[in-house]
């Protein structure tokens, strides 16, 4: 591994399946490209392991007994330190009203299984992409309000100094 590589941060991946071969699966194509994977078996560990230590992207399964991958993806946007996070649905329900359901709960991919290697990289790489993306326009807007205010507080300063100038 480069210097470059292993100075870069790990992406972090939460994977939730209640099928023990779909999170080995899942857990080995992305750690083959060097994704840090973390798994949970159900709905309730999926929660708290992503209010624990919010992962950068969740795929969810949706049919799991119990807790349902929608009502994890719903609470999940409900929380304020989990909102943001991308949710990609992975399922064997493959009808374009389980899709538009998905997506109306704040999911932003589905891939149907059985799935195939490239295309789950494929997604995760897109929307990880996309949400670093994100981030980036959203500190580069939290600069550019510092900075404006500064401005305002600039303009604020040397008014008062010249009106002090002109009364005296």
């Amino acid at each position: 591994m480069s210097e470059q590589q292993s100075s870069k941060p790990r992406v972090n991946i939460l994977a939730v399946d209640d099928t023990p071969d779909n999170l080995r699966l899942l857990s080995s194509i992305l750690a083959d490209h060097e994704y840090d994977v973390r798994t949970a078996s159900n709905g309730k560990f999926a929660l708290q392991s992503a209010q624990t230590a919010p992962p950068d992207l969740i795929l969810l399964d949706i049919k799991m007994p119990g807790m349902d991958g929608y009502e994890v993806c719903q609470q999940l946007k409900a929380d304020e330190r989990t909102r943001d996070i991308p949710v990609i649905f992975i399922s064997a329900l493959n009808e374009i009203a389980d899709k538009l359901n998905g997506f109306a709960l704040g999911g932003v991919d589905y891939i149907t299984k059985p799935f195939q290697s490239d295309e789950v990289l494929a997604r995760v790489n897109t929307h990880l992409t996309l949400r670093r993306v994100q981030q980036e326009l959203e500190r580069e807007l939290g600069r550019r309000r510092q900075a404006e205010e500064a401005l305002r507080e600039a303009n604020a300063s040397k008014d008062k100094f010249f009106s002090i100038i002109a009364h005296d």
